[in-house]
């Protein structure tokens, strides 16, 4: 005799193994296509690759994928050379300062801007809002030359300092901290917690998917950055234009442009695949209730 008032057990249907096989090529073909726009993605990147260990002098009359028929053309003499080349290293270590300052500085500017604009009350709040999505629209290229005088008279034009402060903008976290409920912060101003501990204890911590998204893609556009570096840069030269330098009216040397532009897709994608999982979060954060 079974318990009265114990609960039922719905039966647990399983799927038949013609179920499974109906769905699985169901599914096939667009796996097969995003399999193959995959291997057409990564085609560049293995080219690059190849070309960075080939000798300059076989890359002239051999195309990058006859190492596949020849492997004793590979050699990873090219590393040595750029990893003792001052300039490529000297560039490596300014990319990373302007990167990680360029990132950095942008998160806790476009986290306050974002917490003050969804949250905090204050005169004209909706009219500076309107005002930081019109400047959005502004293309990167109209502000060039009104930097650049500002630039030269403030004396910032050539340096690190410089670059990190061109790429900081506000980009909008408020449509995400919008989102966290109103009834933790109201606990918090209850408890007697002021803004800035509400701000450092609760919107940080639960916002932090979309700041490291916001990063992922800030430090990807400051490590890549050829534009600003050429204008503003001056002396002050990041990988970008190192490899730009190499660059002849009529020839190249490859055997340093391969591999430092190798090393230079290899750093910010190692950064991508290391937030990864945050990175996913910051993009499906909002879009179920």
């Amino acid at each position: 005799m079974a318990a009265v008032g114990a609960p039922v057990e719905a039966p647990v249907l399983q799927e038949s193994v013609a179920a499974k096989i109906l769905r699985l090529l169901g599914k096939m073909p667009v796996q097969l296509f995003l399999a193959a726009v995959g291997l057409l993605w990564l085609v560049p990147t293995a080219g690059l690759l190849v070309t960075s260990i080939l000798p300059a002098s076989n890359f002239d009359s051999h195309g990058w994928w006859k190492i596949f028929s020849k492997p004793s053309l590979s050699t990873w003499q090219n590393y040595d050379q750029i990893f003792k080349n001052h300039e490529i290293t000297s560039a490596l270590v300014t990319t990373l300062e302007i990167a990680v300052g360029g990132t950095v500085l942008p998160i806790l500017v476009a986290a306050l801007a974002g917490y003050a604009f969804a949250w905090l009350d204050f005169p004209g709040r909706d009219w500076f809002f309107v005002g930081v999505i019109g400047l959005l629209v502004v293309p990167l290229q109209m502000a060039l030359i009104p930097i650049f005088k500002l630039y030269d008279t403030l004396g910032l034009y050539g340096t690190v300092f410089g670059l990190i402060l061109f790429h900081t903008a506000i980009f909008l976290l408020r449509n995400f901290f919008i989102g966290i409920p109103k009834d933790i912060l109201e606990s918090a101003r209850i408890d007697g917690a002021s803004e800035l501990r509400i701000f450092v204890r609760l919107i940080l911590p639960l916002g932090l998917p979309a700041i490291a998204s916001l990063g992922i893609f800030q430090f990807l556009w400051t490590w890549n950055d050829l534009l600003v570096a050429l204008v503003f840069g001056g002396n002050t030269k990041p990988i970008t234009v190192a490899i730009f330098d190499q660059l002849r009216s009529f020839s190249a040397n490859i055997d340093i442009i391969g591999p430092a532009a190798f090393v230079s897709l290899a750093i910010p994608l190692a950064v991508f695949f290391a937030f990864q999982r945050y990175f996913v979060q910051g993009l499906l954060a909002g879009s179920v209730k």
